[in-house]
C-alpha cells in the first residue's frame, strides 16, 4: 500500500472529534494564559495532580497524575503528594530522543514558574495567597536584583522528598488547597528552556492530546497522544442520574481518549457556527441566542430536530457576565465620592431584563453579584441592587455629582471637560447587538459613548496592561470555591484576574482572611462582605448568569457538560459510520 494509501485508510477509520470555538485563543502556556479557550486546550494537552470525576454532580475530586488523595497536616499546612510512576511525557526534540518520565521535580518546577517574573503570570496572585513558605521571597529577589528566577534555589515550602514525592509547606492554614493541587500542570523543563518565548506554541505535557497543526485564531488540531499511558473510562454518575449512568454504560471500559483527532474550528459569528453545526459539520453546539425559538421552542427540542436524534442539555452555567471599568483611568477610575457614582449611576442604567430578553432570547438570569452558580458561596435567592434598572435614580446620582447636561445633550465631566465613554468590543453580530443596547441605555442618561472595536484576544491582551477604559466579558468558574471569583477584586492580581485593577485595603483583608477559614458560617459573612465592597465601588457591573442549551449529533455519546473543570474530549465517542451514514 502506498503512504498516500495508507493515509486515507487511516482517515477512514479515525475518530475525529468536530468542535467550535466562539472567540480566538492566546496561546499553550498554561502559566501565560487566562482565557477560557486557550486553558481548554491546554487541559487535554498537559496533567495536573487531580481531576475531577467528568460524570459526578456536583463533583467529586479523583487524583489524575497522583497516587491517591494528599496528605494534609498541622491544620492544612502541610500538603503531601505522591505521583504516579511510570507517566511518561509525549515525545519532543526537547527530551533527545529518551523517554521522559514525569516527577515530582517537574511539578515543583511548574509550580516556580506562576512567580518567576519573566512570564507575568495571570495566575501568580492567587497561588502566591496560598502562602508557599519561601516561594515569594525568591521572586522578589529576582525583581530585586534583576537577575533571572532561580529555580534550583530550595525552597522551604517547595520540596521535592524523592523522584515522586511533593510537599508543599504553607504559612497558614489552607483547607482547600486540594483544588490548587487541581489547577497547576506538569511541564518539563527541558521544553520550557528550549522554546524559551516560543513555547505557547510548542504545549508538549503527559495528557490525552498533543498539539497537531494550528492556525492562529482559525484552525486547532489535537492528535492522540501514542506515548499516553493505559488508561480507560471510568465514572461515578449519580445513582438517579438516568443520563448519566446511561453513559457510563455504553462506555465504560473503553481506552482513553476514545477519539483520535479533534478539531476546533473558530467561527465567531454565530449564524455561521450554528449552521456548521446543523449541516452536521461540528459534532456539538450551544444553541445562540437569537436561534433558540427555532431550536428549543418552550424550552423543548423542535420535532425537526428530534426526529434527526439530536439530543439536548440545559444548564444554568457556572460562570457571570460583566462590564469591566478600569480603575486606573482617570475618566472612570478611581475611589473618589463622583468616579463612584459615575460607575454606579452607569449600572442603574443597564437594563439587564431587556439584555436577556432582547439579545439573550432568553438564555440567562440576571447576576445579583460575582460569584458563579454552582461554587462555594453563592446565593441562589439573594437579591441585590446590582440586578436593579432604575434610570431616574441613575440621573441623579449624576446630576448630584457634577454630571451636567452641556448645550449639546451630552453630559460633561464636574470639571466641565468632554466626557465619553470608550467601549472595547468586537466586530461579530452579537458583539453589535449588545453595543446597541448599550449605547441606548447610556444616551438615555446623556453619557457619550465611543466604541474601541479589535479581536478578542487583543482586547484581553490590552486589559491586562490596564489600556481599556470599559469591557464587557464573561468570566467562568475554574473550581468548586467561589473565592477564586472575588480574586478578580484582590488588589495583587491587578492585570491577571484582576482586569479592573481595583485595589482596596478592606476588600483585600476580607479575602485574605476567607482564605484560611474552614466553609461554614463564619466564612460565609466573608463572602457577603466581600460581594458588598465589590457592589458599592463597582469596579465591576455583573450583568447575568448564561444558560447553556447544548445540542449533540446523534452519533456523539458521552456529553455532559462539566460544572467547572475543562478536560472532556477524551471521555467523548463518535459513531463515525453513523455520521457517514447521515451524509
Amino acid at each position: 500500500m502506498t503512504g498516500s494509501a495508507s493515509a486515507q485508510a487511516r482517515a477512514a477509520t479515525e475518530k475525529l472529534l468536530r468542535l467550535a470555538f466562539n472567540a480566538g485563543e492566546t496561546g499553550f502556556d498554561p502559566v501565560q494564559v487566562s482565557d477560557l479557550y486557550s486553558h481548554t486546550v491546554c487541559a487535554h494537552v498537559f496533567e495536573s495532580l487531580y481531576g475531577y470525576d467528568h460524570l459526578a454532580r456536583p463533583f467529586k475530586v479523583k487524583p489524575r497524575t497522583a497516587e491517591g488523595m494528599p496528605v494534609a497536616e498541622d491544620d492544612f499546612r502541610t500538603w503531601t503528594v505522591r505521583i504516579r510512576p511510570g507517566i511518561f511525557f509525549a515525545e519532543d526534540a526537547a527530551f533527545g530522543g529518551k523517554r521522559r518520565e514525569l516527577t515530582a521535580a517537574d511539578y515543583a518546577y511548574s509550580f516556580k514558574r506562576y512567580f518567576d517574573p519573566r512570564w507575568k503570570s495571570p495566575g501568580y496572585a492567587s497561588l502566591k495567597e496560598e502562602g508557599v513558605l519561601g516561594l515569594d521571597a525568591l521572586r522578589e529577589r529576582a525583581l530585586k536584583d534583576k537577575t533571572p528566577f532561580d529555580y534550583d534555589a530550595p525552597v522551604e515550602g517547595l520540596r521535592v522528598l524523592d523522584r515522586h514525592v511533593l510537599q508543599f509547606r504553607l504559612a497558614e492554614s489552607r483547607p482547600r488547597f486540594l483544588y490548587t493541587l487541581g489547577f497547576f500542570p506538569g511541564m518539563a523543563r527541558e521544553v520550557v528552556e528550549r522554546y524559551g518565548e516560543e513555547l505557547s506554541a510548542h504545549p508538549v505535557g503527559t495528557g490525552p492530546f498533543v498539539l497537531g497543526r494550528w492556525r492562529r485564531s482559525s484552525l486547532i488540531e489535537l492528535k492522540r497522544n501514542p506515548g499516553f499511558r493505559e488508561m480507560v473510562y471510568e465514572a461515578e454518575p449519580n445513582a438517579d442520574d438516568a443520563e448519566g449512568q446511561a453513559i457510563l454504560a455504553a462506555l465504560k471500559g473503553k481506552r482513553l481518549p476514545i477519539v483520535d483527532r479533534v478539531e476546533i474550528s473558530i467561527i465567531e459569528e454565530t449564524q455561521p457556527r450554528w449552521l456548521a453545526f446543523l449541516n452536521g459539520q461540528l459534532d456539538l453546539s450551544a444553541v445562540p441566542g437569537e436561534f433558540i425559538a427555532q431550536a428549543v421552542p418552550n424550552g423543548v427540542l423542535a420535532p425537526n430536530l428530534a426526529k434527526r436524534g439530536m439530543r439536548m442539555q440545559r444548564n444554568i452555567g457556572s460562570d457571570v457576565t460583566m462590564t469591566m471599568f478600569n480603575m486606573e483611568h482617570p475618566l472612570i477610575g478611581g475611589l473618589a465620592p463622583e468616579k463612584v457614582a459615575l460607575r454606579r449611576a452607569i449600572g442603574l442604567g443597564i437594563d439587564l431584563k431587556r439584555e436577556i430578553q432582547i439579545v439573550r432570547r432568553g438564555q440567562a438570569v440576571p447576576a445579583q453579584a460575582g460569584l458563579a452558580p454552582n461554587t462555594y458561596g453563592y446565593e441562589q435567592h439573594l437579591k441585590t441592587e446590582n440586578s436593579d434598572f432604575d434610570p431616574a435614580r441613575a440621573q441623579a446620582l449624576l446630576d448630584l455629582y457634577g454630571y451636567r447636561r452641556g448645550s449639546d445633550g451630552w453630559r460633561r465631566q464636574p470639571n466641565g471637560q468632554a466626557l465619553t465613554l470608550e467601549v472595547a468590543t468586537q466586530s461579530d453580530a452579537i458583539s453589535r447587538q449588545f453595543d446597541e443596547l448599550w449605547k441606548k441605555n447610556m444616551d438615555a442618561l446623556g453619557l457619550k459613548t465611543a466604541f474601541r472595536i479589535g479581536q478578542w484576544p487583543e482586547q484581553l491582551k490590552a486589559a491586562r496592561a490596564g489600556n481599556l477604559m470599559i469591557w464587557g466579558l464573561g468570566s467562568s468558574a475554574s473550581s468548586p470555591d467561589g473565592q477564586d471569583a472575588l480574586e478578580r477584586g484582590f488588589g495583587p492580581g491587578a492585570g491577571g484576574s484582576n482586569l479592573a485593577r481595583f485595589k482596596l485595603d478592606a476588600f483585600d483583608e476580607v479575602f485574605r482572611k476567607m482564605g484560611a477559614l474552614p466553609d461554614g458560617p463564619e466564612r460565609l459573612a466573608l463572602f457577603r462582605e466581600a460581594n458588598r465592597l465589590l457592589l458599592a465601588y463597582m469596579p465591576y457591573k455583573f450583568n447575568v448568569h448564561r444558560i447553556a442549551t447544548d445540542l449533540s449529533q446523534p452519533w456523539l455519546t458521552g456529553y455532559k457538560r462539566p460544572t467547572f473543570w475543562l478536560d472532556q474530549w477524551q471521555h467523548l465517542d463518535v459513531d463515525m459510520a453513523r455520521r457517514g451514514a447521515a451524509g
